[in-house]
């Protein structure tokens, strides 16, 4: 990717266009809030779903090293099982409660958020990958590091050099879908820490950078114990091989990156999103010439906004204009504020890019990266 190892130069955006858009629609929202005597943290709806979800990864682990299940169909089923689970453990609250959403109790968002260690991510990292970067600068090349991937042989930006390979890429980038996870687990985070020390943005996180490595070690430790280490040994005594329990941990993981993958994709990656470029002036300043909340309105897409089932299990992330938009609301009252912003951008003349279905959200996102593919 583009991002500079340097400290990340910040990007301005408008105060003054699109001004009665974001002064409306952020009153509409309020209103909705208040008429409706709630606040915008989740509710009991989200908290089932917690126990539902945790349970998915949680109960087929203990089944698998209880040894009491040993053939490979077994086996095959509950890391399976645990894969679906990851996903929805990230989607479905972790998101959440990292974006502070969750609860009104700081500290229960704080440790719910945390629950990411169990599947072998880090909660720092990802808070300045997803909250600042990806969140502040949606689909800017070299800012948003969702399409500046760092695999040379994918292309999400037309800012992104081209390569012969990526004539290719609509065909094989969902096999790299897979790999997200793998690569959280083992090297990613690693790399984001000393990049985002580098780049001056571990400082926000409240605490040093050797507090954050510390941790960091720790959880994958822990994890690499809990994930590894434990269903070795005890699928071991029971007679299974490591090396097959090796590659189950890796067909659990590649599940769960291909989920992620093709959910988040969807969201900024299609032929309707915007991709912007930021503008330099005299003064070395970088800025946008556009009001914040209508950047998110373009760079950002719904799909299957029916799908109450799809809805449920990935965390509302279906309604991805409405996160952009507040992100700091639970997921729960997405469907209800999507109406609200359908309607204000319509009163404004202003793009609500929307898929019907996820099907079509992934049609739309091949063509995309086909687009995308050509020099």
């Amino acid at each position: 990717m583009s991002t500079t190892d340097e400290t990340l130069k910040p990007i301005k955006f408008s105060r003054t266009m699109g001004k009665d858009f974001a002064t409306t629609l952020k009153r509409r929202a309020k209103d909705y809030f208040k008429e409706n005597n709630i606040d915008r943290y989740g509710n009991y709806k989200i908290y089932i779903k917690t126990v539902v979800i945790a349970a998915m990864y949680f109960v087929p682990y203990g089944l698998m090293v209880s040894g009491n299940f040993t053939e490979t169909w077994q086996l095959a089923g509950l890391f399976a099982m645990m894969g679906i689970g990851t996903a929805g453990i990230g989607m479905g609250f972790m998101h959440d409660a990292n974006h502070g959403s969750y609860s009104k109790n700081e500290t229960i968002s704080f440790l719910v958020g945390r629950v990411i260690g169990f599947v072998g991510g880090f909660a720092p990292t990802w808070i300045i990958q997803h909250n600042v970067l990806h969140h502040t600068y949606t689909n800017v090349y070299g800012h948003d590091e969702d399409v500046s991937p760092a695999l040379s042989i994918l292309r999400f930006s037309p800012d992104e050099k081209w390569v012969p390979a990526h004539k290719w890429q609509y065909i094989y980038a969902w096999f790299f879908y897979g790999m997200m996870t793998i690569m959280w687990m083992t090297t990613k985070d690693f790399k984001q820490l000393y990049r985002y020390k580098r780049m001056g943005l571990t400082n926000a996180q409240n605490t040093n950078f050797n507090k954050l490595l510390a941790e960091l070690v720790i959880s994958k430790i822990l994890y690499y114990i809990f994930l590894i280490v434990i269903p070795m040994y005890m699928l071991g005594q029971a007679g299974v091989s490591w090396w097959a329990v090796g590659l189950l941990i890796l067909m659990m993981h590649y599940i769960a990156g291909f989920f992620l993958g093709i959910v988040f994709q969807p969201a900024h990656v299609v032929p309707e999103t915007d991709f912007v470029q930021a503008v330099e002036d005299e003064k070395h300043d970088l800025s946008i010439e556009n009001n914040f909340l209508i950047h998110q309105l373009k760079t950002t897409s719904d799909f299957a906004p029916k799908s109450r089932v799809l809805a449920w299990f990935i965390g509302g992330l279906n309604y991805q204009v409405e996160h952009h938009l507040f992100p700091n609301v639970c997921h729960v009252h997405y469907k209800a504020l999507s109406k609200i912003v359908k309607e204000t951008a319509a009163d404004f003349d202003l793009p609500y890019h929307c898929h019907k279905t996820f099907i079509g959200a992934l049609v739309a996102h091949g063509k995309m990266l086909k687009k995308l593919g050509k020099a």
